[in-house]
């Protein structure tokens, strides 16, 4: 097999998006993870289908509406959770039917899907223009370098939130401003891998890489590699075999998770999986 293809300017554009998509998903998700949010992208995804739907059905730009209905909601029902005591997966509950039942309301009310919403659905990084590649990528740096820039006090907060409040660090300012970043996150990775298959690129690749038992720093860093081998890889093998490439990507995520899986069981890694429970923050 040829990559002559490579050379096609959208299949740049989509490489490119690809990646800095899956470097922010590895790194937001790790910390989703860690603090037992796995399904909170799923949520946010499917709020972000409402906004979607919104944009649509007022002839707004849909990533707009989009971004602030799931910032805004997230942001909600964080404060929500906070003063009522709801569980996190009550949260996620309320998130993920709120966003899914208000897409079905105006998508019905619009008469049926369009070709754009559903490119939403199930992902379209083949179909990304240059400026969408541009705004995407510009965006994913921005919440790479505060990830970076407030990686002690992330950890901190994703172990312990008390402990976090005794070192001095503002708890419920830093759990708004990263819960906006994982919002911002899932809208723009819905060219990659579409609403519906989000969770995939955010839980994967950090479930995958927490199986081999390293410290934190490790951990992200294969995490980060594992998502951009299975973006890469999926985007390279769809295309000259038509195949969808949101699925491949996906497919080859778990195909990367069940090796892992088989290997650790079979002696190659450590029997001890990474969790805020067991991982020193200096690891």
């Amino acid at each position: 097999m040829t990559l002559d293809f490579l050379a096609i300017g959208f299949m740049q554009r989509a490489l490119i998006t690809g990646v800095a998509a899956a470097i922010c998903c590895a790194m937001v998700g790790l910390y989703l993870v860690l603090k037992r949010y796995s399904l909170f992208g799923d949520a946010l995804s499917h709020m972000a289908f409402g906004g979607i739907a919104l944009g649509y059905f007022f002839n707004i730009y849909p990533i707009w509406t989009a971004t602030v209905v799931s910032v805004s909601t997230a942001l909600g029902i964080t404060k929500l959770r906070k003063s009522t005591k709801i569980s996190g997966d009550a949260a996620i509950a309320v998130l993920l039917s709120s966003g899914l039942g208000m897409g079905v309301i105006l998508v019905s009310a619009a008469h049926g899907f369009t070709i754009d919403l559903f490119s939403f659905l199930f992902g379209s990084v083949l179909l990304t223009s240059t400026n969408d590649a541009l705004s995407l990528v510009g965006i994913s740096c921005a919440i790479i370098a505060v990830l970076i820039i407030l990686r002690k006090p992330l950890l901190h907060f994703t172990f312990d939130e008390d402990q976090a409040k005794v070192n001095g660090i503002a708890v419920e300012k830093l759990n708004y401003l990263f819960i906006a970043l994982a919002a911002v996150t899932v809208i723009i990775t819905m060219r990659v891998v579409g609403i519906l298959l989000i969770t995939a690129l955010i839980v994967l690749p950090n479930i995958t890489s927490m199986m081999m038992g390293k410290g934190f720093k490790k951990t992200m860093i294969i995490s980060i590699s594992l998502s951009v081998t299975a973006t890469v890889s999926g985007i390279i093998i769809s295309y000259p075999l038509n195949l969808a490439p949101s699925g491949t990507i996906v497919m080859l995520m778990v195909a990367m998770y069940v090796g892992t899986l088989i290997a650790k069981y079979s002696g190659l890694f450590s029997t001890k999986t990474l969790d805020k429970n067991n991982l020193s923050i200096t690891n």
